[in-house]
């Protein structure tokens, strides 16, 4: 007898993951959280068509009324967006959302989780949770962090999401033995930013090259995860300066508010928004386009 717990794989994706071929998970709080309607489902229709266009079969991951979904159709990537008691859940909260039957985004750490448990070994995503600023008061530390040092996913983003911490978030990653590795580029990006003023500790060039050290880390067998840092493209990105003022006033108003928990990020990211006019929003879509690509040219060369 089948657990209505048990994961639902999309027929196109088991297909693929049967037969050894490309697959890329992607999350949903992008579309759930992440976004504004209507550009959220538009985003989420590029990004999957994008995965298409290099050869690869994407696997969006949502908890759908309770249940767990690896690949989605159109209909129920809607009746996601459309539920008003559709919730953000990390990895810890799944379990919650799956006994009380309601819909949840995940977030970084629970589509790892899912997509591991599938068998799907390369995510895209926009960019990872982190050490938030004034973290040693606050102790807000993504989940993200602890599942890249436990699951035995390659996540590719464009760095983690420049409203935290980064130097710190980088040692975090240090300490949880999660390679990072920047995709042809000497210095490591800042999401909205091709670069954060901060060396990459290593470089590799190209979705072979990638390939090559995600299937030798796995043979290692140690257990984490690895993040791969694609920066955004030159033409969509922001200068580093000017979204710094930004993201500075934009975490001293949600101290000044009381926000906290899992409503900060999405309260930064409206207000760097709409500080700067729109332009964040159209550089995290173009990001997020950049790294669905890679990732799929990534995947294709695992499978081949």
């Amino acid at each position: 007898m089948i657990s209505r717990f048990a994961l639902e794989i999309a027929p196109e994706v088991a297909e693929a993951l049967a037969a050894g071929r490309a697959a890329v998970a992607l999350e949903s709080t992008i579309v759930t959280h992440g976004m504004p309607w209507p550009q959220n489902v538009e985003t989420a229709r590029r990004v999957e068509a994008a995965v298409r266009a290099e050869g690869a079969v994407p696997a969006t991951i949502a908890v759908l009324k309770g249940r767990i979904k690896v690949g989605m159709s159109e209909a129920e990537l809607e009746a996601l967006v459309k539920d008003p008691s559709c919730v953000k859940a990390s990895g810890r909260d799944l379990a919650v959302a799956m006994t009380r039957g309601i819909s949840a985004g995940t977030t970084v750490s629970s589509t790892m989780l899912i997509a591991a448990r599938a068998g799907i070994r390369v995510f895209a995503t926009g960019g990872i949770g982190g050490v938030h600023r004034g973290a040693e008061e606050s102790f807000d530390i993504s989940a993200d962090l602890t599942e890249l040092g436990a699951t035995e996913v390659a996540v590719v983003c464009a760095g983690m999401k420049s409203i935290l911490d980064i130097p710190k978030t980088l040692e975090y990653l240090e300490t949880m033995r999660v390679p990072v590795v920047t995709c042809g580029a000497d210095e490591f990006p800042a999401f909205f930013s091709r670069s954060s003023g901060l060396p990459s500790d290593h470089r590799l060039d190209g979705p072979e090259e990638l390939a090559a050290m995600i299937e030798a880390h796995f043979s290692l067998k140690t257990g984490t995860g690895l993040l791969i840092a694609n920066p955004i493209p030159e033409a969509d990105a922001v200068p580093g300066a000017e979204i710094e003022a930004v993201i500075a006033a934009a975490v001293a108003e949600a101290a000044a508010q009381g926000i906290s928990g899992k409503e900060v990020t999405p309260f930064l990211l409206e207000r760097v928004n709409r500080a700067t006019e729109g332009r964040s929003l159209t550089a995290n879509i173009a990001l997020v386009l950049n790294n669905a690509r890679l990732a799929a040219r990534i995947a294709r060369e695992l499978a081949a």
